[in-house]
């Protein structure tokens, strides 16, 4: 059998291995990028190695899992993944994100001492190299707070869909017990709660501001209906507001920046003719967009919504009087 063929055939039996509930011949076909002809000869293949493959009915199709797992012997990372691994948790320590950064470190030493000696033995130079050659530039920004207490009892009250109280030193009533039901977490330059009070009204509540954190003895659960990506998706990073229609025109000297650039996760980026960039998306949030859009200087002209336009010619206002004080 060819390497290819070979590392092709390991990467579904992890993958057959990893999944609880089995996965679909098309789903193995998308997972590996192959065609479902493809995803049949692999499957076959798979079960000739591993007996222990499991074939479950979910009419109308089937579901194939490999019960018990794999042997360590399959399952040793190599130094690019452990590299990989490390670096994530060093990105995490240097934004100020400690409690994730631990979680990551105390995975690898799980994951090292699983590995056989041997295998420890191989990988050790090229990640030791690795590691050395590789680090992680600072960027400016605030370092998100992460009270590991505060935190895993935020999780516990989401896992167990109980309500969860803290005093808030924020909104219009500072130093008010709020109790709240929540709805998950929002990780990024500040991180916060989004949860609802009685109005039902979903919400961001910062981490940095919240004390006296407790889950209740009071179900809580979630709205059915409710996504947090969705939240997410209504704003330009972390504030909320009104939905606008947002239109920026990015000029010709920026277009290979603006091409590689994520404004929104539903944005439009269309090139134009005189090589403009256009990028459309739908958001709340315009104070903090126009804190990004100084970023781009006098390469960006904001063609909508007006209120963005407005907001930005405020903020000028206010740095130019700043700079002339």
């Amino acid at each position: 059998m060819r390497h290819e063929k070979a590392s092709s055939l390991l990467a579904l039996a992890r993958l057959l291995a990893s999944s609880a509930e089995g996965l679909t011949l098309d789903e193995m076909a998308e997972r590996m990028g192959v065609g479902r002809r493809t995803a049949e000869r692999m499957r076959d293949a798979a079960r000739e190695l591993f007996p222990q493959m499991e074939e479950i009915d979910d009419p109308p199709t089937r579901r194939f899992r490999i019960a018990g797992g794999l042997d360590g012997l399959f399952l040793a990372p190599d130094a690019d993944e452990l590299a990989a691994l490390r670096g994530a948790a060093e990105t995490l320590a240097s934004q100020g994100a400690v409690v994730r950064a631990a979680a990551l470190r105390e995975l690898e030493r799980k994951i090292l001492a699983s590995m056989r000696a041997s295998a420890r033995r191989r990988v050790a130079p090229d990640l030791e190299a690795l590691v050395q050659a590789e680090t992680i530039a600072a960027h400016a920004g605030p370092r998100p707070y992460e009270d590991a207490g505060a935190l895993a009892v935020i999780r516990q009250a989401i896992k167990g869909m109980n309500a969860l109280s803290f005093v808030y030193d924020g909104g219009s009533s500072p130093g008010r017990r709020r109790e709240v039901t929540p709805l998950g977490i929002l990780f990024g330059r500040s991180n916060y709660l989004v949860a609802s009070e009685a109005d039902g009204r979903p919400r961001s509540w910062r981490f940095d501001r919240m004390r006296e954190v407790t889950a209740l003895d009071r179900p809580a659960p979630p709205p059915e209906d409710f996504s947090l990506q969705d939240f997410a998706d209504e704003s330009f990073g972390i504030y909320h507001g009104a939905l606008e229609d947002v239109v920026l025109v990015i000029d010709a000297s920026r277009r290979e920046d603006a091409l590689a650039w994520r404004f929104h996760r539903s944005q439009t980026v269309v090139q134009l003719d005189d090589g403009r960039v256009r990028v459309s998306f739908r958001a709340g949030g315009m104070l903090e967009l126009a804190w990004h859009l100084f970023t781009w200087g006098d390469a960006v002209e904001i063609v909508s919504p007006p209120s963005l336009k407005a907001v930005m010619a405020e903020e000028l206002k206010k740095a130019l009087a700043r700079c002339q004080a």
